[in-house]
This record gives structure tokens, sequence and C-alpha cells, in this order.
């Protein structure tokens, strides 16, 4: 039996990175998986290695900054399925702006992405679970800098302490619903995205995980399939009743000093 044995799992953003890792992890334990991204090239690579391990998946391309796409990656799933029962929203913008160089173009992709469209995505989810009259689970991907973060990352924060912020609100909105809504404050993390943004913003060479892993207590940087193992409890009953809380997944331990 696995976690998810016949749940159909929405995975936003699950193309590559932590969200493809969720969507592998979420196959390996039973569930039916729909996975979204806007290039289709890796979301039809996905499912076809999700395919061929045995698992039934889909890719539904969408682009996450436009509300309305991200309502209609649940919708597709519906009609495709019958049913969400459990949504991921792992999309996730990083590029970088300081409180003083912030433009308002920017600061509107991060709400977009990382702000709008996890609540318009949760808004058709919910109503799909409720309108069941079923339960159901919703695990926000945010990030620890949501407590404060680094002066680049302004817009970045602002948008995902807003998540922090929303993803307790709608738990408690729809706890009578059974429907579980957590979140979970990921550290530092090896992703194909963050090798990306390191050398894009930061002018690292190949080698900066080992140099990142260097100087982090535990060794090494986040791995996306621990998150996803860590999520999948969080999607399945063995979470129990947890619903609202919003984990910090992290090696550096949030007020401690040195």
């Amino acid at each position: 039996m696995g976690l998810l044995d016949d749940k159909v799992v929405l995975v936003n953003g699950g193309s590559q990175g932590v969200g493809a890792a969720i969507a592998r992890a979420a196959v390996r334990e039973g569930a039916v998986v729909a996975v979204t991204g806007r290039r289709p090239e890796p979301g039809e690579a996905l499912v076809a290695e999700l395919e061929a391990a045995g698992g039934k998946a889909l890719f539904v391309r969408a682009d996450l900054a436009d509300a309305e796409q991200a309502k209609t990656s649940v919708t597709r799933v519906v009609e495709a399925y019958g049913r969400v029962d459990c949504l991921v929203n792992s999309a996730g913008l990083t590029s970088r702006g300081t409180l003083l160089d912030t433009t308002p173009e920017l600061f509107d992709q991060h709400i977009a992405i990382n702000l709008k469209a996890p609540f318009f995505a949760m808004q058709a989810a919910v109503a799909d679970m409720v309108g069941r009259g079923a339960s159901g689970t919703v695990v926000n991907i945010i990030t620890s800098s949501a407590h404060g973060g680094q002066p680049f990352l302004a817009p970045y924060v602002a948008a995902k302490a807003g998540l922090i912020g929303l993803t307790r609100n709608a738990a408690h909105a729809h706890r009578w619903d059974r429907v579980r809504i957590n979140g979970l404050n990921i550290g530092w993390t090896a992703t194909e995205g963050e090798d990306a943004t390191q050398k894009t913003f930061h002018g690292a060479g190949d080698d900066w995980r080992e140099e990142a892993a260097a100087r982090l207590p535990m060794g090494k940087l986040g791995q996306p399939d621990e998150i996803a193992d860590f999520v999948v409890l969080l999607l399945s009953d063995r979470s129990g009743v947890v619903t609202g809380s919003v984990i910090d997944w992290d090696q550096n331990v949030l007020g401690g000093l040195d």
C-alpha cells in the first residue's frame, strides 16, 4: 500500500526541480499525477519517465503567471480524472531585486507567480473538493527567506510571505470541510533552477554546489527527493489532522545566533 494510493495529485510547476521530485515520489506512492509547466519538452519528458516506471501521469501546459491558466490547470485535471484530491503549488520565481531597484514590473511578476497563481489554483482545487463533499490536501512550497531573507530577494520575500498568510487563512477557512492546507519553508536547494539562478545573477561556476555545501551545517544543499518525501507525507492521511502549519525545512535554525 502506498501513501497516496488512488489519489489524483496536481503538481503546479512540476516539470522540473522540486516539483518533478514530488511528482516522482507521488507516483511511487500510488498516485495518479498531473504536472504543469510553461515548456512542453521537460513536462512531456517527465510524463514519459513516470509512465515508463508504471505510473499514470499527465502534462498540462500552463503559464501560471496568468491566473486563468492557474485555475484551468485544475479544471483540466478534473476533466481528465474526475477530481483533484491533492494540490501542490511548487512553481516559483526567484529573480533578484532589492527594495531600491525593484521595478513595478518585476514586483508584479513575483506576485503573479509566487502568490496569485497559488491563490487561484487553490480556489479551483478547494472548490472541487468542497463541491464533491470530499476531503483533500494542499501543500504550498514556500521558502525560509519569507521570514526576512536577503536584501536582493525583496519582491520574492514579499510574495512568499503573503503565501504564508494565505496558507493559514485558507486552512482555517476550510478546516470543517476537512481540506488540510499546509506549507513548507524550504531552504537552499540543489535544483536546475537554482543552478541557473546562481550562474545568471551571481557569476557562479560549475562547482558552486560543492563550494556552497562546504559552508552549510549538514555539508550539502537541500535535496529535492528528500523534500518530496516530506511533501508526500503532508499530502497523505499519515500526517493526520495537521493543517495550517508552515514548517521550516532547513538546516539553519531561525533565531539561532553565533
